[in-house]
């Protein structure tokens, strides 16, 4: 609290239009005579330190999953439509009836299935995907990911495959890679001989995720029906949906539609799993970190508990010359929301500023550890992506300004429970 002096700002309440208690608050965290208020800026910095490692974190968090969401769109489409333990066999006439759907966009089929594959006595069993070269860029943006060799060159002789694929077997562009598929097993319970097919690697692609840049391969897919004995027959159909329409509601609409054997779902609902697993990390990082703030609002509560107890007596003054206990308790309040607001309005111009030049930390390290080859193996990217939810940011900004604002509560309680009298006779 401040000094008998400064309790002539009660009775200057109609020349100074701020609310007294709002006054003494500033004086308090801001005491005439001297230039840097010590215990004000520690509190105000515990504070901002938290704000700033929230926003960091959630931030990468946030550019993780956004990027990882992005893949799985990328490569699967908005909605999928798979037969239920069966191909689908008539598909044109299923492409037919997914135009009448106003929300879809663009539909491509494809096949899928596993093989072996083998390059200079090195072999590989990837997955194995056929797409229709006359459709998939309507869905799927490819030639984006295509690293070397070009889209243009994919034909039924020819086969694109992952980078870190391609990197295993030693295969480069023009190579011969060989190809053997579950039909020739087949072939020979009937003593028939089906040779491997010799494919040209006509391409590489690299999607950014380590799972699917390493086990990977495409095909037309014409090839890819020869190659399972599929005839005209596709394993499903990946849809692009209008940007503004639910994925969710999409797919219920177009399972009405759909015969008993054929069912629709959305990227999010084949990957529920997944993205469950990367919300809850999110969220107990944002848990854990939050007691960062709840640590610096102890402190804040033992500074002001400190001045309640070195003030007793301008307490009590204030009580005699006529404050009610819930204007005293309101000086208090103030100054835990005070700090509050300067520690999150500092920590987020602190976490926005280490978001800034994020990248350029990361390449400083790698290039002082020599470690950025690991880097993009194992972890799969060379620029940290950052992405921060409005709901994100309004959480840390609710988060901090109500934990500090909290921690003032109790002395604010205190000091309204004095007695005057009590008080004045402190010494």
């Amino acid at each position: 609290m401040p000094s008998v002096s400064e309790l002539g700002a009660l009775r200057g309440e109609i020349l100074n239009p701020m609310p007294w208690s709002l006054y003494l608050a500033l004086k308090q965290l801001f005491p005439s005579g001297k230039r840097f208020p010590f215990f004000t800026a520690i509190s105000v910095l515990g504070v901002a330190l938290g704000v700033m490692l929230l926003i960091v974190s959630i931030s990468v968090m946030g550019g993780f999953g956004r990027e990882i969401r992005r893949m799985i769109i990328d490569t699967q489409g908005d909605v999928q439509i798979r037969g239920q333990g069966t191909t689908i066999n008539d598909v044109s006439g299923l492409l037919d009836a997914l135009k009448t759907v106003p929300e879809v966009v663009a539909a491509t089929p494809f096949a899928e299935g596993v093989v072996l594959l083998e390059h200079d006595r090195r072999p590989a069993f990837p997955a194995v995907q056929g797409v229709d070269l006359q459709r998939i860029e309507n869905v799927i943006p490819l030639r984006d990911y295509i690293v070397a060799g070009s889209l243009d060159e994919l034909d039924d002789d020819s086969v694109i495959l992952s980078s870190q694929l391609a990197r295993s077997l030693g295969a480069r562009i023009g190579s011969t890679v060989q190809i053997y598929s579950p039909l020739l097993l087949e072939k020979l319970k009937q003593d028939e001989v089906l040779l491997p097919r010799d494919l040209r690697v006509a391409g590489v692609f690299e999607i950014g995720h380590q799972q699917l840049d390493s086990s990977v391969v495409l095909v037309t897919l014409r090839l890819m029906q020869d190659l399972y004995g599929l005839g005209d027959s596709v394993h499903g159909v990946n849809l692009r949906i209008k940007p503004s329409a639910d994925p969710d509601l999409v797919a219920r609409k177009i399972n009405a539609g759909l015969p008993f054997n054929l069912r629709a779902g959305s990227w999010m609902e084949a990957n529920q799993d997944f993205l469950f697993v990367l919300q809850l990390e999110k969220n107990m990082i944002f848990f854990l970190l939050v007691f960062i703030i709840v640590v610096a609002a102890f402190s804040v509560t033992s500074s002001l508990l400190i001045a309640v107890v070195r003030k007793t007596r301008e307490i009590g003054l204030l009580g005699a010359l006529g404050a009610r206990p819930s204007q005293v308790a309101a000086c208090f309040c103030f100054q835990g929301l005070f700090i509050g607001v300067a520690g999150t309005l500092l920590g987020l111009a602190l976490g926005f500023g280490a978001l800034a030049v994020r990248n350029d930390a990361i390449e400083l390290f790698t290039r002082l550890t020599g470690s950025e080859e690991a880097l993009l193996r194992f972890y799969q990217f060379s620029n940290l992506p950052a992405y921060l939810a409005t709901s994100d940011l309004v959480l840390i900004i609710a988060c901090a300004v109500g934990i500090s604002t909290a921690a003032g509560l109790l002395p604010a309680w205190r000091a309204s429970r004095l007695n005057p009298v009590e008080a004045l006779r402190n010494e």
